[in-house]
């Protein structure tokens, strides 16, 4: 959390409540699944995968800003593998889950971890602040970046990455809506291009950690 951001008490009481539901989801498998039913409810009937789409249209390319409020763009990480997945603070089920496994891959990479940037994207920027992020974010590990930024450069980043986004009406919710999306962590080389995707129901965080760190060999090697 940068020095200034307010927390404040409902925040504060949604975040215990995130935190403890999302270790629950990791340590429970069932609730993983039903994540997992939670986020085809609202992805497209055909998600757009890498594989679908073709490698060489994912790439790394925004200009948002991060929960300290500056302004970035993808060139700021250039040098680092970069963990992208786009989500939203009031995501009920995926989002915290995700995150969870997020936060443990980078433990798992213990001092690799440094050459990792972590990026969570919101979809849902009218209510994701910086200062909202910043709390978010926090609640799951010190290296996430949360960003934010404009509908029009959210919907460009999302471009970007060729996911799927969209606006849920439901009046019995906090705010009256879902924001729908697609649930992927994307891998990104050092030099903003597309290498994996994983998901949080599919790869746990040591088949991620070990993926990385495979690629990290394999670069210090200079093969």
């Amino acid at each position: 959390m940068p020095d200034g951001a307010p927390e404040t008490p409902a925040l504060g009481r949604r975040l215990k409540i995130v935190r403890r539901a999302a270790w629950a989801l990791i340590l429970v498998t069932t609730m993983a699944a039903a994540g997992f039913a939670g986020w085809k409810t609202f992805a497209p009937a055909k998600p757009p995968t890498a594989r679908q789409v073709g490698e060489a249209l994912i790439k790394t390319q925004f200009n948002l800003t991060d929960h300290y409020g500056r302004a970035v763009k993808e060139k700021d990480f250039r040098g680092q593998w970069q963990l992208v997945f786009f989500g939203y603070t009031f995501c009920p089920d995926v989002c915290p889950t995700t995150l969870s496994v997020m936060a443990r891959a980078l433990d798992l990479l213990g001092d690799d971890a440094a050459k990792v940037a972590p990026l969570f994207i919101t979809v849902d920027p009218g209510r994701d602040t910086p200062e909202v992020l910043a709390e978010f974010v926090g609640a799951f590990h010190p290296r996430i970046v949360g960003l934010t930024g404009t509908q029009e450069q959210i919907k460009a980043a999302a471009k970007s990455f060729r996911i799927y986004v969209g606006r849920v009406d439901k009046p019995d919710v906090p705010g009256g809506y879902l924001m729908g999306h697609s649930g992927y962590m994307y891998l990104m080389t050092p030099e903003g291009t597309y290498d994996a995707v994983f998901s949080e129901n599919r790869n746990p965080p040591e088949d991620i950690a070990a993926a990385i760190k495979k690629r990290l060999t394999k670069e210090r090697s200079g093969r």
